[in-house]
């Protein structure tokens, strides 16, 4: 999958939001993590391959469940695709996908009020989460793969102690076996946290 910069992002937001104006269709806000959010919050300097959807915002401002996606959402989404040669699920809800997901499992404690806003257009804002869970996230899907991409995004970030452990206390929550917090203490010790460990 092609990987893209802020600025074909930029282009891609506005387009969606063009498109959506242009069908009447509803307002839409999203929540977005992972390498956009990063990047659009000049967080980490690097390109991402796609748009991940963590959780969509009512009218109220209520944090909502984004699966299922809203049709009317998806079906502009694959036009822009196909208008700037995009992946068609260029933006999806990949990381809240199923029960096993961000948003059904729980996000961390005060995730709401440190969202970024971006207003794209009449019919398309994004919030953009916050650096501290941004940490939290980057860890556990660094203790999943063990290394890779969400660590070095994780080290960039560069968390304090604190942040680590309420990180690595959060991500126990979203898997509470034996197995990951094994795994997890591994990962400290081997990322040079190991004094951290009993403390979990």
């Amino acid at each position: 999958m092609k990987k893209h910069s802020l600025s074909d992002l930029n282009e891609a937001f506005k387009l969606l939001n063009e498109r959506l104006d242009l069908n009447d269709a509803p307002r839409f806000n999203l929540v977005i993590c992972g390498g956009t959010s990063l990047i659009a919050t000049r967080l980490v300097e690097r390109t991402t391959k796609d748009v991940d959807v963590v959780a969509l915002i009512d009218e109220h401002g209520v944090l909502v469940d984004p699966e299922p996606m809203p049709e009317s959402l998806l079906k502009e989404v694959k036009t822009v695709a196909a208008d700037l040669g995009l992946d068609e699920n260029w933006l999806n809800n990949g990381p809240s996908k199923g029960d096993g997901g961000l948003f059904r499992s729980g996000l961390p404690e005060g995730f709401a009020v440190r969202l970024i806003k971006h207003e794209v257009g009449s019919k398309l804002t994004l919030y953009f989460i916050g650096r501290l869970d941004q940490i939290h996230f980057k860890l556990f899907a660094s203790v999943d793969r063990f290394g890779g991409y969400h660590t070095n995004d994780l080290m960039q970030l560069n968390p304090t102690d604190e942040e680590i452990l309420m990180a690595a206390k959060w991500s126990m929550t979203q898997d509470p076996s034996e197995g990951y917090k094994m795994v997890l203490k591994k990962f400290l010790e081997h990322f040079g946290y190991e004094y951290l460990c009993d403390k979990i």
